[in-house]
């Protein structure tokens, strides 16, 4: 886990219900039980500060920091992708996204690709992307200041299911995605019962509640969460979602109780 995500992290699933800030020999305490050291954390956060992540301020000879807008931003839109799924049935619609970038503009044609994956679109080809999902809308918000990016959107439907089934397999890696699910379950079902009983406490509750969500964060950029009808037969993914859910609610108690103590320590 690098320490730059752990930042991140920390942040989000820890810091923000405690007055959204912290301060800096509280957040070398916390990164210390991930063995990064005292000057890559200050490196780290002085970094993040110039990119327009992390706030800071001096209260007497400590520094605090605090997320950016622009920060919450990016972790409420992650949070959201991480934790809630689609429910309901579909109702047989895609939504399209035609895009046009200048050939001058490769990097920001690589980031819209991956904002349009992390939204849960994917590639019918190089510039067409589609999803199940009314997404568009936060597609077009997130690009609305961005000239050289032309957006098209549009509804459509298929011939029928076999034919979305076929497109679902098309835009998205699906048997190497449920391959992947069903390893992460091999390694945190059989867990459950350890955490269902208390078992891991202090340090060890907040170094595995936070590998889990290191481990389970990229999912939501490779899953589109489709409908059930359009999912390979033997589906892992939302039983993985399941066991990540009950297994991060299970490690919060203990984790967040240590990290009270480390904070009121430092």
């Amino acid at each position: 886990m690098k320490a730059r995500s752990l930042v991140f992290d920390l942040f989000g699933d820890y810091l923000r219900y405690r007055g959204g800030e912290v301060r800096l020999r509280g957040l070398v305490a916390l990164m210390e039980c991930f063995d990064v050291p005292e000057a890559t954390v200050r490196v780290t956060a002085t970094r993040m500060r110039k990119e327009g992540w992390l706030d800071s301020r001096r209260e007497g000879r400590e520094t605090v920091y605090a997320l950016t807008d622009t920060a919450w931003e990016l972790l409420d839109e992650g949070r959201a992708r991480i934790f809630q799924r689609a429910r309901g049935p579909w109702d047989g619609q895609w939504h399209m996204i035609v895009y046009s970038v200048p050939e001058t503009e490769r990097t920001l044609r690589e980031q819209l690709r991956k904002k349009l994956a992390w939204f849960g679109f994917g590639p019918l080809s190089s510039a067409i992307w589609l999803s199940p999902h009314d997404r568009t809308d936060q597609v077009l918000h997130a690009y609305a200041d961005t000239p050289a990016v032309q957006l098209d959107t549009f509804r459509s439907r298929s011939k029928g299911l076999e034919a979305d089934r076929d497109i679902a397999g098309r835009a998205w890696e699906l048997e190497k995605l449920n391959r992947d699910y069903a390893e992460l379950l091999e390694i945190y079902r059989p867990r459950l019962t350890e955490y269902r009983a208390g078992a891991l406490q202090g340090p060890a509750a907040l170094t595995e509640r936070m590998q889990l969500i290191h481990d389970y964060r990229l999912f939501p950029f490779r899953d589109p969460d489709l409908p059930p009808e359009l999912l390979p037969t033997g589906w892992h993914g939302r039983l993985a979602h399941d066991v990540f859910l009950e297994a991060h609610g299970l490690l919060r108690h203990p984790a967040e109780a240590y990290i009270d103590e480390l904070i009121s320590e430092a």
